[in-house]
């Protein structure tokens, strides 16, 4: 039998999983956990790089997100889901491959002066975030996954693991395969205010979000700035509203609200309570599964995964050490 091919990824810890989340990766994770091995990582570590100076809320921001993945609909038997600082096998194969992978490649990439940039009031000229890049290398290789599911404006993102392999398997013999991009579709979703859905803007609906929240939420969505009045036809296509309308709604509701918002058969104001009554409806499955859930089950979860990653990474481990000639119990010959 074909040993199923392995699937890597996480996110950041930065606590309750929102829309933009759920609809960029985690709702394709669920999709993928039937047809291959998969392991998904809280990234605390990589928390760390831009959280350094007030960590305390990390680990508290770990539980919430797990929390958020398992009522989503990830399954403890079916994919692995564990912590990055609880597999410190992480830890040191960063150490030893920082020693092989050249500086240049690290400063080329194209998110990090963009951070650099982006990101005020937080001091980024440090070694950890330059080795970003790095330790998300690590995070799939480590396990010898053979793909990490991305959008395709995200591809870049796995050349540099795929250049390290490369460079590894030159120096020192093949332990690692060239991880693949897993090109899933990744759809725009808006913040309320029309930017990109981020905790950062302030501007995110979160699965976890009390229907009170999600109608207060929707009343404050940007709509059609040419819209001025309820006689004044609307454009859909142009409409933060219908943008929701397209990841959430079925077909005939969105085509029936796209026709009305054109004739002006429909406002604003009663179109943002229709969308808020499906988020609702369809975020409800989801947070009974999560009212079900309590905080120690929800770690005892983390540590058997972690348990299994751990197994994974030091089988690995085992061969790098082999490879690099650094396993002094075989050279003592005492294995």
């Amino acid at each position: 039998m074909t040993e199923q091919k392995v699937v890597l990824s996480g996110m950041r810890s930065t606590g309750k999983i929102h829309l933009g989340n759920y609809f960029g990766a985690l709702k394709n994770w669920v999709e993928l956990q039937d047809r291959y091995r998969c392991y998904h990582f809280a990234a605390d570590w990589h928390a760390l790089t831009s959280d350094y100076a007030d960590p305390s809320q990390v680990a508290e921001n770990t539980l919430e997100m797990i929390t958020d993945w398992i009522a989503a609909g990830l399954d403890p038997e079916k994919s692995v889901l564990f912590v990055q600082s609880m597999v410190p096998q992480h830890a040191e194969l960063h150490l030893l491959l920082s020693m092989l992978t050249p500086l240049g490649w690290l400063e080329r990439v194209p998110t990090y002066k963009e951070q650099m940039q982006q990101i005020e009031n937080k001091d980024l000229a440090t070694y950890g975030f330059l080795g970003y890049p790095l330790l998300q290398t690590v995070d799939i290789i480590i396990y010898r996954a053979d793909f990490v599911p991305v959008g395709e404006d995200q591809a870049s993102h796995i050349e540099m693991s795929r250049e390290v392999v490369r460079r590894f398997t030159h120096l020192y013999g093949e332990v690692f395969p060239e991880p693949k991009a897993l090109f899933t579709p990744t759809p725009k979703v808006p913040g309320i205010d029309g930017r990109k859905m981020s905790k950062s803007y302030g501007n995110a609906i979160n699965l976890s979000d009390t229907p009170d929240a999600i109608r207060e939420k929707c009343k404050q969505m940007f709509t059609d700035p040419q819209r001025q009045m309820r006689k004044d036809p609307g454009r859909p296509e142009v409409c933060n509203l219908y943008e929701f309308h397209k990841l959430v709604s079925p077909a005939d509701v969105q085509e029936r609200v796209a026709v009305q918002c054109r004739a002006a058969e429909i406002g604003c104001v009663d179109d943002k309570k229709l969308l808020a009554q499906i988020l609702i409806d369809y975020l409800e499955p989801i947070r009974t599964r999560r009212a079900a859930l309590d905080r120690d089950t929800v770690y005892d979860i983390l540590v058997e995964g972690s348990r299994k990653a751990r197994e994974r990474a030091e089988e690995t481990m085992e061969l790098v050490r082999t490879a690099m000639t650094l396993d002094y119990r075989k050279l003592l010959g005492r294995l």
